[in-house]
């Protein structure tokens, strides 16, 4: 007997020498933002190809006795129009259907009221995630943490959203709010390490290179100090940033990965698993073009919400007796109305003091009537989102002092809302801010748009500053003002640039 039993001893110390580790494939990305079809370029994008890559992926790797989860890190609302005119059920239909296995809610989870958020998980059918999105008696309000049973071994996955929800998206928070997310991690990571042999955390809090964190705003936990500061952190798939790792980084010992946005690039970790234990990984980012075909059922699915939301298209936002100038001729020699208009949006939108729009990004007129959806997408064409920035009152003269040196039929020509000044000599004099002086070392709020933001149309005083995009399109931040506004009998003529 004891001889059998040390051949059978013998054999397990065998077998375990030699097994073979368990294979587990994560696809994530994040920051999708209502971009379920490929862009208009018909070469970019779409969750038909993403899905193409999951499934053949998934028949492989299960063949062979692995597993796939496929992940995404938040904010999958807000951002194209077809989508968000049917609260983004097309986004969280097709990525049922997708297989998605969970998502960490974004802070533009949160541009919506939190009936249709839950109306979009029901729709979804995977766990929405945070675990520092609480009530007012500080329990979550959604999941903090699902388990998976791999079969072997178990995956636990903590949810996170950024804080910085409290302030960018406050409307709909109600008597919830998001709490730290750093103390969210220590509170429930013991928690799913007993339940679990493998922890991922899915969040949406952003990373930030060496040297911007003295920027951020206390209390706004990043990806980087969550990695650093918990070593049992084994994956964390970011979002929020928008940040783009071709391969994933190591931070402690925690694996770091972002797919940068807009499903233009899809994120492939792969793990092989031993007792339990990561014993070898490796990390790519897949780009999603047209080399990849189209899933024809998610691209059937998709296609049909498509229609649904042209429809939407032609319903009316507005009413104008006036007509709205957008002439092409007008916008690039000096101030419309309709320059007003969309700057005393973003204004409106978004609370800053003052706001900032390029002529050459304003492509039609609004005629008298009524006035759809479709017609301010022909006036605002281009999908830029609204940026915002604290600038020093130096940086706004810079910005002036250059508006003043544009000539007639340019693109750059500004068009402003909470600031008003003068045009003498090419110089920029008299500049006020919501009429009091312009005060060269005081800090304003500003809001743009991304194109401007980023430098374009020679705004370069602009680039590189610490702001954030918000996600909001512009075309909807006029859209929702127009609602706003009811019927328009007139609208401001009084000049806001003199000598323009």
């Amino acid at each position: 007997m004891k001889k059998y039993l040390g051949m059978l001893l013998g054999l397990l110390f065998i077998i375990s020498v030699f097994a073979v580790p368990q294979h587990l494939v994560i696809f994530h990305v994040n920051d999708t933002h209502g971009h379920v079809w490929p862009f208009d370029d018909g070469a970019t994008g779409g969750f038909s190809r993403i899905a193409t890559v999951i499934n053949e992926a998934r028949a492989e790797v299960e063949s062979e006795g692995g597993d796939v989860l496929f992940l995404h890190a938040g904010d999958v609302n807000t951002g194209v129009p077809e989508s968000d005119l049917l609260d983004a059920v097309p986004d969280f239909a097709t990525l049922h259907y997708m297989g998605a296995d969970a998502m960490a809610l974004g802070n533009h989870e949160f541009d919506i009221d939190l009936d249709t958020l839950k109306m979009q998980a029901r729709v979804a059918g995977f766990p929405f995630l945070s675990a520092n999105f609480v009530d007012r008696n500080l329990f979550p309000v959604f999941k903090p943490y699902v388990v998976k049973d791999m079969g072997g071994y178990s995956v636990g996955i903590l949810g996170l959203t950024t804080e910085q929800t409290n302030v960018l998206e406050p409307l709909y928070l109600g008597n919830n709010s998001v709490e730290s997310a750093y103390y969210a991690v220590k509170e429930y990571m013991p928690e799913l390490e007993e339940k679990s042999d493998i922890q991922i955390v899915l969040g949406h809090l952003g990373y930030y290179e060496e040297g911007q964190e003295p920027q951020l705003p206390v209390g706004y936990t990043t990806s980087n100090e969550v990695a650093e500061g918990f070593s049992n952190v084994e994956v964390f798939i970011d979002g929020h940033t928008h940040t783009l790792f071709e391969e994933a980084k190591v931070i402690n010992s925690t694996i770091l990965s972002s797919s940068g946005d807009l499903g233009k690039y899809l994120g492939r970790i792969d793990l092989w698993i031993e007792n339990g234990r990561i014993v070898d990984w490796e990390s790519k980012q897949i780009k999603i073009d047209d080399t990849i075909e189209e899933d024809p059922f998610i691209k059937m699915v998709a296609d049909t919400y498509k229609e649904m939301g042209s429809e939407e298209l032609d319903k009316p936002v507005g009413y104008t007796e006036v007509r709205l100038n957008g002439e092409r001729a007008d916008v690039r020699s000096g101030e419309t109305n309709l320059g007003h208009l969309i700057t005393d949006a973003l204004l409106w939108k978004t609370n800053a003091e003052v706001a900032l729009q390029n002529g050459g990004g304003i492509r039609a007129s609004i005629s008298e009537g009524e006035i759809s959806y479709r017609d301010v997408l022909t006036v605002l064409p281009f999908g830029n989102t609204a940026y915002t920035v604290k600038l020093k009152g130096s940086d706004l003269k810079k910005v002036a002092d250059y508006a003043a040196t544009i000539p007639d039929g340019q693109g750059s020509k500004l068009h402003v809302a909470g600031m008003t000044f003068k045009v003498e000599d090419g110089k920029a004099t008299n500049i006020k801010v919501n009429g009091v002086p312009l005060v060269m070392d005081k800090t304003y709020s500003v809001v743009t748009n991304n194109y401007m933001a980023s430098g374009g149309d020679g705004y370069e005083m602009l680039a590189g500053k610490n702001g954030y995009d918000t996600g909001f399109v512009v075309a909807d931040v006029v859209a929702e003002y127009l609602e706003h506004l009811g019927t328009i009998e007139e609208y401001q003529k009084a000049k806001r640039i003199i000598g323009y």
